[in-house]
């Protein structure tokens, strides 16, 4: 069929890989950081003029990257709201990230609404704020003469192809884009502008919903431009999930997603039901505490590294001799104990010793992550491999407990590009449509991503017998915790 590109705009860069539309082999791959505004440090961080997306997509697309490409598709950052007025000009820079500004409108709103449950009732998500429908209520709040003029409302991925297409009337986006906006609900594939109205103050324009193998449009000079989505669905998209596959990933904090047929409505507010990028659903559960639990425990045993905790945690056994690390260091929202700390317990004599504390801490962080992964096995979805993302993945300690712990194949694939590999799927699948070459209910297949595989094998046991001592100790400390 020929080649297609995928653009990922992360928060700090853009990149730009060229594939082969039949295998999705990577034949070329541009890079370039965003401009670097108020390079003094002035201004706010979460303000961002979405023209700087622009100059580097521009730069990374450089040097004929994209000479011969038929089609594109966008993922970029979620959580990034562009505010534009009647002529299609953004009212103020645009809000991105994890906006701490914004965390007293979340509460605002989710007692506007009537509380957590009426919110998963009605999107699938409970405020947070990240999210958009939370910066539409900062912005009403704290620049109300800026909300007044927001006449349409547009996500990062939304007007990135809004621009490649020349500024069209038609604005479109994504299901999975949508998913995360806390105005659109992933059950029923429609807009909630109620919602908007709570709180913005007023109605706007929100793009259309258009189908995961729908093309958005054909640029002037006649490229194609796929629907785009979302970075964590145009991920998932270039890892290959499937049913059965889930993603627990480690950052500071830890999440774990998986693919599901259907929308889970959770009234805990602990389950955001995303949408997928093929049509299907992800279900997303997250903890505060996972690569955080390893750094604290390291700097108290004056390690330098990450790789030297694991080093020493080798030097342990399964169980730590007995000693459970509760990693809630922050608190923790799976469960819900935003208040609580971190506890150790099984002290003893023989326990007290630098090796098992170390080991303590990945078997402790691994734990919470597969207390996240029952949430969404105890709603009926089927986890019978897990991709573990993340540098962390790679340390030794952790691939040696993760798939007893975990009780299922764990692959471990090597870092790549996989936001902007599933946005070149997602255009890959478009241009097959258009043609006539490809069924718009089944992407093009692919070759999977690069990847180690470990199993549990003869370790399942006591993996399992870990798990239940570490589970004891919770129900000990915050009796009932899941069943808040």
């Amino acid at each position: 069929m020929g080649i297609v590109a995928g653009l990922d705009s992360s928060p700090d860069f853009t990149r730009i890989v060229v594939c082969d539309t039949d295998t999705g082999a990577v034949l070329r791959q541009g890079y370039a950081p965003h401009p670097v505004e108020n390079p003094e440090g002035k201004g706010r961080p979460s303000d961002v003029d979405p023209q700087a997306w622009l100059l580097s997509l521009g730069e990374a697309a450089g040097g004929g990257l994209l000479e011969g490409v038929q089609a594109i598709g966008v993922s970029a950052q979620q959580n990034a709201l562009i505010p534009l007025d009647t002529q299609g000009n953004t009212v103020r820079p645009a809000l991105v990230g994890g906006d701490r500004r914004a965390q007293v409108a979340a509460a605002d709103l989710i007692d506007a609404l009537g509380g957590r449950e009426a919110w998963a009732q009605a999107v699938g998500s409970v405020p947070q704020a990240a999210q958009p429908v939370t910066k539409l209520r900062w912005l009403a709040k704290s620049e109300p003469d800026a909300a007044l003029r927001a006449a349409v409302l547009m996500q990062a991925h939304d007007w990135l192809v809004w621009q490649l297409l020349g500024r069209p009337a038609r604005r479109t986006t994504d299901r999975g884009g949508a998913s995360g906006t806390g105005y659109w609900s992933a059950a029923t594939g429609a807009y909630r502008p109620d919602l908007v109205e709570l709180a913005l103050g007023h109605q706007a324009m929100l793009p259309e919903v258009i189908g995961p193998a729908e093309a958005a449009g054909t640029t002037p000079e006649g490229l194609l431009i796929s629907a785009g989505t979302g970075e964590t669905m145009a991920a998932a998209f270039g890892l290959g999930l499937g049913f059965g596959d889930a993603v627990v990933s480690l950052g500071a904090s830890g999440s774990v997603m998986a693919v599901h047929p259907e929308a889970l409505v959770d009234q805990t507010g602990m389950i955001t039901s995303l949408a997928d990028a093929t049509g299907m659903h992800l279900p997303v559960v997250t903890t505060l505490n996972a690569v955080r639990a390893l750094r604290g425990t390291a700097e108290l045993l004056g390690l330098s590294d990450l790789e030297s905790l694991s080093d020493l945690a080798m030097k342990s056994t399964p169980g730590s001799h007995g000693l459970v690390l509760l990693p809630y260091l922050e608190g923790e929202r799976t469960p819900s104990l935003p208040h609580t700390a971190g506890t150790l317990a099984g002290l003893r004599r023989e326990s007290m010793k630098p090796e098992h504390l170390a080991r303590a801490a990945f078997e402790g962080m691994l734990c919470g992550l597969a207390d996240a992964l029952d949430v969404l096995r105890g709603r009926g979805v089927e986890v019978r491999r897990i991709f573990l993302l993340g540098p962390a993945a790679e340390l030794p300690a952790v691939q040696a407990a993760a798939p007893s712990l975990f009780g299922v194949q764990v692959v471990v694939p090597q870092p790549a590009d996989y936001a902007a590999i599933g946005a070149a799927r997602q255009a890959a699948w478009a241009l097959g449509v258009s043609q006539g070459a490809l069924d718009p209910r089944t992407p093009p297949a692919w070759q999977g991503a690069v990847a180690q595989v470990l199993e549990p094998g003869e370790e399942l046991a006591v993996g399992q017998a870990v798990r239940q001592q570490y589970v004891s100790v919770r129900e000990q400390t915050h009796p009932g915790a899941f069943r808040a």
